[in-house]
C-alpha cells in the first residue's frame, strides 16, 4: 500500500456444505481453516485482477518486483489441497482468502527418516544450490544418506567458489529462482569451470511456466518441488549415468 492504509488479518474454521461450498469457486465441501487478508490499499482492476496468480506477472516498476510472490503463495495453497479466493476493486482494497482443508495429525512411532531405496543408490559429488534452508538441508540428507558427497551452496555467489575450488563435482542440483541469477544462468557459468558436471534444476513452478519466460531452455532436466525422494533419487542416478529420466 504505497499510500499507506490497514492491513487486517483473520483466522476461522468452517465447515462448507454444497451450498456454501458453491458460493466459493473452486472450494469444494469439507472441513476447512480460513486465512482472510484484507487492505484499504487501491484495489485492482478485473483486468489485473486475472493474472496476478501468474508466474512472473507485476505491475510494481522494473526491478522492484519479480513478480512471484502471488504466485508462489498460490502454488503453496494449491499443492496443500486448498483453495484462494480474491475480491478487489479500484479504489476498494483487496480481500484474500485462502481455505486449507482440516487434517487430523497422525503420531510418529519413530523419528523421521528419508527412505534411500538401495537400488536409486549413488556415489560421487554433488553440488546442492538453494536458498531456502528447510529445502537444502532436506535435499542434503536426502542424498548423503543415499551414498552422494554433497556440496552446499546457499547462493549462486558460493556456488561458484565451490566450483572454482572442487573439480570432482559430477552434477549439480540447482533451484531456478534465487537471488543474484537465476539456476540457468548459473549453470552456464560453472560449465565453463566444469565443463563434464551436469546439471538437474528444481523448482515450484512447472516447466512450461518456466520456459515461457526463457528462463529454462527446453530439454533440460526439472524437479518438481515438492521434491519426492525416489523421483529425485531416480532422477539423478540417470542422468548421471547419461539415460534420459
Amino acid at each position: 500500500m504505497p499510500d499507506g492504509g490497514t492491513l487486517t488479518f483473520v483466522t476461522a474454521r468452517e465447515e462448507l456444505d454444497d451450498c456454501c461450498a458453491a458460493t466459493h469457486p473452486g472450494v469444494a465441501p469439507g472441513k476447512y481453516v480460513k486465512l482472510a487478508v484484507s487492505d484499504t490499499g487501491r484495489g485492482m482492476s478485473p483486468e489485473v485482477r486475472t493474472h496476478i496468480f501468474e508466474p512472473f506477472f507485476t505491475t510494481k516498476e522494473q526491478g522492484k518486483g519479480t513478480g512471484l510472490g502471488l504466485s508462489t503463495v498460490y502454488g503453496i495453497v494449491k499443492q496443500s489441497g486448498g483453495s484462494i479466493l480474491v475480491d478487489s476493486e479500484p479504489g476498494k482494497g483487496s480481500l484474500f482468502r485462502i481455505y486449507l482443508p482440516v487434517s487430523v495429525a497422525k503420531k510418529e512411532e519413530s523419528p523421521a527418516a528419508i527412505p534411500a531405496p538401495s537400488s536409486n543408490s549413488g556415489t560421487g559429488t554433488i553440488l546442492l544450490v538453494e536458498d531456502d534452508e528447510a529445502v537444502r538441508r532436506f535435499a542434503a540428507r536426502l542424498l548423503s544418506q543415499s551414498g552422494y558427497t554433497v556440496l552446499e551452496a546457499a547462493t549462486p555467489k558460493e556456488a561458484i567458489a565451490l566450483c572454482e575450488l572442487r573439480k570432482d563435482i559430477r552434477l549439480m542440483l540447482t533451484d531456478i529462482v534465487m537471488p543474484q541469477m537465476n539456476g540457468y544462468e548459473l549453470a552456464k557459468i560453472t560449465a565453463a569451470m566444469n565443463p563434464g558436471m551436469k546439471v538437474v534444476f528444481m523448482s515450484g513452478y512447472t516447466d512450461s511456466a518456466i520456459t515461457r519466460e526463457n528462463v529454462l531452455a527446453p530439454g533440460t532436466v526439472l524437479l518438481q518441488k515438492p521434491l519426492k525422494t525416489e523421483t529425485v533419487l531416480s532422477t539423478l542416478k540417470k542422468v548421471l549415468e547419461g539415460v534420459t529420466p
